[in-house]
């Protein structure tokens, strides 16, 4: 499985408040589960699309994996109010861990270690 790293707020909407987009600078060709993974910094000047509520602070939660989504497609134009371009992920299925898996990110997509692997699938919900 691959994974992607995301700044909070932004993984946690990902998971938890319906962003269906991931907005990246450069195209993937990779389709199918993608484990969101949170920053160990997150975004503290992140602006949220009108009507989505902020999460409490202690709902974020960094560097651990969050849950999985499915990537569906990239594309250069939505109607999400999540997408903001150059090219837009879309996400699907969102599934949360029971919970977050502590572990480091890296840049770009990523592949899991067996034992990351297995305990992602072990703490789906």
């Amino acid at each position: 499985m691959k994974a992607l790293t995301v700044k909070n707020p932004w993984a946690w909407a990902i998971i938890n408040a319906g962003k269906d987009i991931e907005n990246r600078s450069w195209r993937t060709l990779y389709r199918g589960p993608l484990a969101i993974h949170a920053a160990a910094s997150p975004r503290t000047d992140a602006q949220l699309p009108r009507g989505v509520p902020r999460p409490d602070p202690e709902d974020l939660v960094d560097a651990a994996i969050l849950g999985v989504v499915d990537l569906i497609d990239v594309v250069e134009r939505s109607k999400s109010k999540w997408f903001q371009g150059e090219f837009g992920w879309v996400l699907a299925n969102p599934r949360r861990l029971s919970s977050p898996l502590p572990c480091k990110g890296r840049l770009g997509l990523w592949s899991l270690s067996t034992g990351q692997l297995r305990a992602v699938r072990n703490r789906l919900t």
